[in-house]
């Protein structure tokens, strides 16, 4: 199929795209991986794009010892190699690594994934597990909106209006702390049928402080699960993450889809939630006795 016919605008300052989002029918075009598919199937036929491609400073990696900045134009491919960002937040690059193909990687954007809001997305499950937020530019200043407020829906935020979200901001990761993220997709580069991102925190001693997980393609938002009770204070090398891997799957509810059925999923959330925390957990023990 095709688009259903629209206007193009490609403005060339953040005023400019904020005047035009201002007429009715309007719509956001940055890397265009996830519009495109929509606008071709005519799941959705904006009266105009609105390409955001000439606007300065949305292509930049900010990396800082507070956590990492990424712009509306910056793409997968370069946040993936962005050696920076993976030292702050190891969470970006491997979860960045699963999405997709590398062509899409090359010419889509992560602000891009996170505005779409699809819960089959890695980057929405990322800014959700690292406690991040989006900025908004509107036509009355900037806002900053926590995960929590912004995603109220399967591709659906809370943002109405002109309103273009500038940048996502994901926090440092915690000291003597380890990461892991995986997916289960029936293809490589398919949107997964199911996916994990962990965050093992250790306490001093490097025993088990707190766990944090999040899924992909498991609920109709965002969801960030506190597993901690299944094995606090346990040593990191030798606690019962099969017990946390279990404790994920009650506190999941997953539906049933032409992918999947919800029992499935249940049963990669306990999988990949118990594989995941034991790279995680190495990981912070190395970190810990750095």
């Amino acid at each position: 199929m095709k688009p259903a016919p629209f206007h193009y605008a490609d403005p060339g300052t953040l005023e400019e795209v904020l005047a035009v989002l201002g007429q009715e029918g309007a719509k956001v075009l940055a890397g265009g991986q996830s519009l495109l598919p929509l606008l071709s199937m005519r799941l959705a036929a904006p009266a105009t794009l609105v390409d955001i491609n000439k606007v300065p400073g949305l292509d930049a990696v900010e990396a800082t010892g507070d956590g990492v900045t990424v712009g509306a134009l910056v793409r997968h491919n370069a946040l993936l190699h962005d050696a920076a960002a993976a030292r702050v937040q190891p969470l970006l690059a491997r979860a960045t690594a699963n999405v997709a193909h590398p062509a899409i990687r090359n010419r889509g954007t992560t602000v891009g994934s996170i505005a779409h809001a699809d819960p089959s997305g890695e980057m929405t499950s990322v800014l959700a597990l690292t406690d991040g937020h989006v900025t908004v530019a509107m036509p009355s200043g900037r806002q900053t909106v926590g995960w929590r407020d912004f995603f109220v829906g399967p591709l659906e935020t809370s943002i109405s209006g002109p309103a273009v979200v500038t940048s996502a901001f994901f926090p440092a990761l915690p000291p003597r702390s380890g990461t892991a993220f995986a997916e289960i997709a029936r293809r490589k580069g398919d949107y997964a049928v199911c996916g994990a991102g962990v965050v093992v925190t250790l306490d001093a001693g490097g025993r088990v402080a707190s766990v944090r997980a999040a899924y992909v393609s498991v609920g109709l938002t965002p969801e960030v699960h506190d597993l901690t009770d299944a094995v606090i204070g346990q040593p990191a090398e030798s606690a019962d993450w099969a017990a946390a891997g279990a404790l994920a799957r009650t506190l999941v509810d997953p539906d049933t889809d032409i992918h999947a059925s919800a029992d499935y999923r249940r049963l990669l959330v306990g999988v990949l939630t118990e594989r995941t925390l034991v790279s995680a957990a190495a990981e912070a023990v190395g970190r810990t006795a750095a």
